[in-house]
């Protein structure tokens, strides 16, 4: 399977997670790593699944790395209804109002412009003492798996 690991970060966590997770499934499968802010949603290819890792910023917004495809979705609005995704959320606790909110406003993004989401959102609480590659890499292969049993 074709996928493409994105990921949206301030100080580098969601660019690590996605690291280990393409780690983890490079072998089984094609995998590649961007930043959402390098990538294009109106190019967003049907053939790929996406995994998404990104963190929270502020109040509950994108870190930065990721506010030009948030930008993107809203002014083009592109029609993503043959595009297939995953969502994973870093966040703290701590915030408890906020807690995740990046992963969640993106997840509301992409799905009014009807692409599909696989599986339930991943989420890391920093306040925890479990490190995100130990929450994000089963997610991530168990969501591999549902889509690969879909297309068998």
């Amino acid at each position: 399977m074709k996928i493409s690991l994105l990921f949206g970060t301030e100080t580098g966590n969601s660019e690590m997670v996605c690291e280990d997770i393409q780690q983890a499934l490079g072998e089984s499968h094609e995998c590649d790593l961007a930043s959402l802010g390098a990538t294009d949603p109106t190019a967003l290819d049907a053939d790929r699944f996406y995994l998404i890792v990104t963190s929270t910023y502020g109040n509950g917004d994108l870190p930065m790395s990721a506010v030009a495809f948030e930008d993107a979705l809203n002014e083009h609005k592109p029609e993503l209804s043959d595009i297939r995704f995953a969502i994973f959320g870093l966040g703290d606790q701590v915030f408890a109002e906020t807690f995740a909110h990046g992963s969640k406003r993106l997840r509301e993004l992409l799905l009014e412009r009807n692409a599909k989401m696989v599986g339930e959102r991943g989420l890391h609480d920093a306040s925890s003492f479990e490190m995100p590659e130990d929450i994000a890499v089963p997610w991530a292969e168990a969501i591999v798996a549902e889509v690969s049993a879909k297309a068998a």
